[in-house]
């Protein structure tokens, strides 16, 4: 049975965040979504694991080429400049879900840097990622802080914003998940 759960989970998590990627308000490079709103629910809902996981089905089933990307899907995806975040989804997700993982009630303070840890290491793969696709692939000379201003400094509002939803939202959708899962 637990086997079916994780399953379940994992699968639901993944096209959630599929949803998420057509909620998007588009701009050059990376398109503002709730995909990263998603992520963290799987994080603290699904724990490190499988929300990992319901990340991995996600980038595999866009990469195989379902169109659930916020510019579409296939293979060549990975040539566009925003994949560095996809990729950051699943250690983001297993981050938050870590940090959170043998509690039971953790406190909000402990809910919000499991947060702002997983969305950091979203951030840290898709600047990155972002940096060199420019620079390396489609040879857009593109520095550093015009980086950071595209991937990071415009989306930091809708983040910041993502974060207190999640952080007010989950804490009772995670204790009524886990006393279900542990009866």
């Amino acid at each position: 049975m637990k086997r079916a759960t994780d399953t379940v989970l994992v699968s639901l998590f993944a096209a959630l965040t599929a949803v998420g990627a057509f909620i998007k308000i588009p701009i050059p490079h990376v398109p503002f979504t709730l995909q990263t709103l998603v992520v963290m629910f799987a994080g603290l809902i699904l724990g490190s694991r499988r929300g990992a996981l319901s990340q991995v089905l996600y980038l595999v089933l866009g990469l195989m080429g379902l169109p659930i990307f916020a510019q579409g899907g296939g293979p060549a995806y990975i040539l566009q400049p925003s994949f560095g975040f996809l990729l950051g989804f699943v250690p983001g997700a297993f981050v938050i879900g870590k940090i959170l993982e043998d509690e039971k009630s953790p406190s909000p303070a402990r809910i919000l840097a499991s947060l702002i840890l997983g969305q950091g290491v979203i951030y840290l793969f898709g600047l990155s990622y972002l940096y060199l696709n420019l620079n390396l692939i489609l040879h857009k000379p593109f520095p550093l802080s015009s980086v950071f201003m595209a991937g990071f400094l415009v989306f930091l509002p809708g983040d910041i914003l993502k974060t207190l939803i999640a952080a007010l939202v989950a804490p009772p959708i995670r204790k009524r998940f886990l006393s279900r899962i542990s009866s």
